[in-house]
């Protein structure tokens, strides 16, 4: 099976671009695989000698590379040559919402998917198949054919050039998304051109089974992909809602949950209570929905995607204010201990992560974070919060908090986080947090202390132990624990 492609170019070395490109790159050694970015620093973290300083921390991703980099897996900069080189160019730039003009707030600012249409019309030799990867509004790819084709026949260098347009959104989920990438629940093309859909269906037949790859019109393609978002984030936000309740009446959200996941027609995954989805995607794709459905005329669809949102930053709001009335209605200089910051366990990713808004919302109500995360840096933790954080490796000193007038603080020692503090929050499912000897912890907190378990981290068996050690907690949904 060969697809005829020799070269690919992928405009893009994100969350997408980076681990996608990898696992093609090693499932088609035949096939050579560039990775652009304009970033700079980005292109030399991914060419860093250390596998260990990669911008993207993913399960599997380092010994891909490590594999295929320098081989036929490559990052650069030289957009324009590796652009004029390829026979297919994948767009993995981010489509962030807008922040003004039409549409502020909810729709998607495509200004750099109309960047890379012109530079690859601008660079592009022969036919190339320009393949969709970001996620994008129905009927993007009709405005991408258009500056394509109206582009290159602008420019004499490129008078020859050629160009078919497919949709083949991610579905990737951040922690597991090498394994999603070597082996999706489907693969989805969406083109109007039948051959150019086949050369993009031969290269994923290299390791994906051919009934997993579904064909569809471009347009099904690109609202396929803001739906399975909004359908998954619609989860999130109607298992919080209900641990909310199971708060409020005395029963458990994992027993309801398991009862809920055991039916068929429901399914047990996303059924797990949190602090909120995060990520960059849940919350900008079902934003998008709203968008269109009210560019459409269907306010009704709009308001009720809407509502899924609002109930997540609901859920969010209401986890801080539990924290200050636990903590007899105020923690104004109380110290608090925030284990993670990602968004989920096992990424380095904190865009939309619960952590930021729970955070911004007890710095205002006066109180002290200590916070730990085993793969986000202190640098982009003071950059999700606008904060100066100190660190302990930095001030050398055994308790830093203690010596400044600085309110946040990284601890990459978990015991150290916790190290006299009133409460702890775990905000992120690391598996290390499920491990913690409260038994010993607890001893440096100060009485009364607090532990908020937002992911029931902590098992019923370690529960029962912790009511030994003068320790309250609260385990989202547990309405057997007040």
């Amino acid at each position: 099976m060969t697809s005829g492609i020799k070269n690919i170019c992928c405009i893009g070395a994100g969350y997408v671009g980076g681990p996608t490109m990898s696992v093609l790159a090693d499932k088609c050694p035949e096939i050579q695989v560039n990775v652009v970015d304009l970033n700079v620093a980005r292109i030399k973290a991914w060419n860093s000698r250390d596998l260990s300083k990669l911008p993207i921390f993913e399960p599997g991703l380092k010994e891909i590379v490590e594999r295929c980099r320098g081989e036929n897996l490559h990052f650069t900069d030289e957009v324009e040559k590796k652009i004029s080189d390829a026979d297919m160019i994948f767009i993995s730039v981010n489509t962030p919402t807008k922040t003004s003009g039409v549409g502020a707030g909810k729709a998607s600012d495509l200004k750099w998917v109309e960047a890379c249409a012109r530079e690859v019309a601008k660079f592009a030799k022969g036919h190339t198949i320009v393949v969709e990867k970001s996620t994008l509004p129905v009927r993007t790819a009709e405005v991408i054919k258009k500056i394509l084709e109206a582009s290159a026949s602008s420019v004499a260098e490129t008078k020859n050039a050629s160009f078919d347009v497919l949709s083949n959104p991610e579905f990737l989920a951040e922690g597991t998304a090498i394994k999603d990438l070597e082996d999706p629940d489907r693969v989805l093309i969406g083109g109007e051109n039948e051959k150019a859909i086949e050369k993009l269906s031969d290269i994923y037949q290299r390791w994906v089974p051919e009934e997993k790859i579904l064909k569809t019109n471009i347009w099904s393609s690109e609202l396929a992909k803001l739906t399975s978002n909004a359908f998954l984030a619609q989860r999130i936000s109607s298992i919080n809602s209900i641990s909310a309740l199971c708060e409020a009446t005395g029963a458990d959200i994992r027993e309801v949950s398991r009862a809920i996941g055991t039916d068929t027609r429901i399914g047990s995954k996303f059924l797990t209570s949190g602090p909120g989805f995060g990520g960059s995607c849940f919350k900008k794709d079902i934003l998008n929905l709203v968008y269109l459905s009210n560019h459409f005329g269907l306010p009704e669809v709009a308001n009720f995607w809407e509502e899924v949102v609002n109930l997540n930053k609901w859920h969010q709001n209401r986890i801080s204010k539990l924290i200050v009335k636990k903590l007899f209605g105020t923690v104004s200089g109380k110290k608090i201990a925030i284990l993670g910051f990602a968004f989920k366990a096992d990424t380095n990713d904190t865009r939309e992560s619960a952590a930021i808004s729970i955070c911004k919302d007890l710095l205002e109500e006066g109180a002290l974070l200590k916070i730990n995360d085993p793969k986000v840096s202190p640098e982009q933790i003071s950059q999700d919060l606008s904060q100066k954080i100190l660190t302990d490796k930095i001030n050398k000193v055994k308790n830093p908090i203690n010596q400044t007038n600085e309110c946040c603080y990284f601890f990459s020692d978990i015991n150290k986080a916790i190290d006299g503090t009133d409460a702890v929050v775990i905000l992120t499912e690391w598996e290390i947090y499920s491990k913690i000897n409260w038994s010993e912890v607890c001893k440096t907190m100060r009485k009364p202390s607090w532990i908020f378990d937002t992911r029931s981290s902590i098992s019923d068996e370690t529960l029962r132990t912790i009511k030994k050690y003068d320790l309250n907690i609260w385990r989202i949904g547990d309405g057997s624990v007040k």
